[in-house]
């Protein structure tokens, strides 16, 4: 009798919470529930962590050239050695050519190893966000070993692994601080659009259609063409943002308008209304909160969509430029059919960018709520 009253008390006690827990509570317990979307979130901290510091993950400077290692293939690694088990190691790549087919190769020579090792120390200082410098790189073989190529070597010598990780830097921060200038503009204009209605929500409204009605890729090419090309990294990367942001907000916004016309009748309005509540702070505390893990959703899904757009502007020649580096920029090195053929390792970058989309949208799928919640998804 006991234990049947102690199970009925709890799942009293279950029930209330689950009616009276707030959206992030709600969020937060089908969140964790969703292994993928676990996974895709710790993937994403670690791309956002290289991308922050990617001179001390990147073996080499992006821009520098190894001579003799033009179009090389990636370095083996190799860990067994005079039979047996050693720490990392690389052969030295010799370059040959093939006397039948006059086709350039690569060889390793075996005359001496290169243990890989770890922390070593850069050739020149790189600072962290522009502001801490050091002086030290995660993995290298040190001062006078070979160049450590895990992605290979394009044309001109560079290291496509340092390049990818350096183009990071670029390509996911533009995808992150385009997509808050869209939510920024998405909410607050769906806000005044779904709450003040009138003449301001039919302005809003056909702004909305206008942008929506015009290609996006040609829009982008367009305002892209517009950017000086004497234009420095920094300017040009600000300019993409801002377009990549303001031309994005149209859908968001309409959403944003159609959830609070449904909202903003409801009794908890009226009564916040009663209590003298301003509008701004209806919307933000009230009315906001009840949609968002949509908006979550939203931000999680526009990033690849973000980050998609600065790389086609990047591999149509209208985006970054060298000597910047994104991801847009290696794809555009890369749009050789001799590449494929002969060359696929500069397709690698492909996947850098596939791995952080799907990342981001498992992340977005964990991020949604059921409208309807069990027992299970609460503690």
């Amino acid at each position: 009798m006991n234990n049947r009253k102690k199970n009925a008390e709890g799942e009293k006690s279950g029930d209330e919470r689950i009616y009276y827990a707030t959206q992030w509570q709600l969020m937060w317990w089908q969140f964790r529930r969703h292994k993928l979307a676990i996974i895709g979130v710790v993937v994403l901290v670690l791309l956002y962590v290289i991308a922050i510091v990617p001179g001390a993950f990147a073996p080499a400077d992006p821009n520098q050239r190894y001579n003799g290692y033009e179009v090389a293939p990636p370095t083996p690694i190799h860990i067994f050695g005079e039979s047996r088990l050693q720490r990392p190691f690389i052969y030295k790549l010799k370059r040959t050519v093939d006397p039948e087919t006059i086709q350039l190769s690569f060889v390793e020579d075996e005359s001496q190893a290169y243990p890989i090792r770890f922390f070593v120390p850069a050739e020149e200082p790189h600072k962290i966000l522009g502001l801490i410098p050091i002086n030290w790189r995660i993995m290298g073989t040190g001062e006078g070993g070979p160049p450590l190529l895990i992605f290979g070597a394009d044309r001109l010598g560079r290291d496509i692994y340092s390049r990818t990780i350096y183009g990071s830097s670029i390509s996911l921060f533009i995808g992150l601080g385009g997509v808050l200038v869209t939510f920024i503009i998405g909410i607050t204009l769906g806000g005044i659009s779904g709450f003040a209605g009138g003449l301001v929500d039919e302005i809003i409204q056909r702004t909305i259609d206008f942008l929506l009605s015009i290609p996006n890729i040609p829009l982008w090419m367009v305002l892209a063409a517009a950017i000086p090309r004497k234009w420095p990294v920094g300017r040009v990367y600000l300019a993409i943002t801002l377009i990549l942001s303001v031309i994005g907000w149209g859908g968001l916004a309409r959403v944003v308008r159609g959830k609070l016309l449904s909202l903003r009748e409801d009794d908890f309005v009226m009564a916040a209304q009663l209590y003298g509540v301003s509008n701004t702070r209806l919307i933000a505390r009230h009315l906001l909160p009840n949609f968002a893990s949509y908006l979550l959703v939203n931000i999680t899904l526009a990033i690849p969509s973000t980050i998609l757009g600065e790389t086609s502007l990047s591999f149509l020649g209208l985006g970054m430029q060298p000597p910047a580096v994104s991801w847009g920029v290696l794809l555009k090195d890369a749009q050789e059919l001799v590449v494929a053929a002969q060359r696929p390792w500069q397709l690698i970058p492909v996947y850098s960018w596939s791995s952080s989309c799907s990342c981001l949208t498992l992340s977005g799928m964990g991020c949604a709520t059921r409208q309807t919640h069990t027992l299970e998804d609460s503690p």
